[in-house]
This record gives C-alpha cells, structure tokens and sequence, in this order.
C-alpha cells in the first residue's frame, strides 16, 4: 500500500471538505442537547442563585437611577 498517497495533502483535504460539507447531523444535534440539559439539572441551584443575584442588582441600580 502507498502510504505516502493516502496521507497525501490533496486527499487529506478532499477527506477534510468532504466532512465540512456533510454538516452537523441529527444525532449530533441530539447529543448537545442532552449534554445541555444535564448541566443545567446537575448546576441548577447555581444558576437560580446568579440569576437573582443579577435581578436584584438590575432593581437596585433601577431605582438608584429613578431617584
């Protein structure tokens, strides 16, 4: 076998293209949704304690603003 033509330049990048315009398929799509969703369940607390953390800070400076 010619290994130097199959690890070619060319061919790598015809192999490169090639997968660049299959695009991103449904099963991808599926698992980063998955991988999304279980972090927010596992850091849910963290995420509700940021969020009104800044809601709060939104208020205060609101009325700092008003007055």
């Amino acid at each position: 076998m010619n290994y130097k033509k199959l690890f070619s330049k060319k061919l790598f990048n015809k192999q490169i293209f090639k997968i660049k315009a299959e695009g991103i398929g449904v099963v991808e799509i599926i698992l980063i949704l998955v991988v999304l969703v279980s972090l927010v369940l596992l850091f849910k607390d963290q995420i509700t304690s940021i969020v009104n953390q800044a809601f709060t800070s939104i208020t205060g400076d609101a009325k700092n603003i008003i007055n």
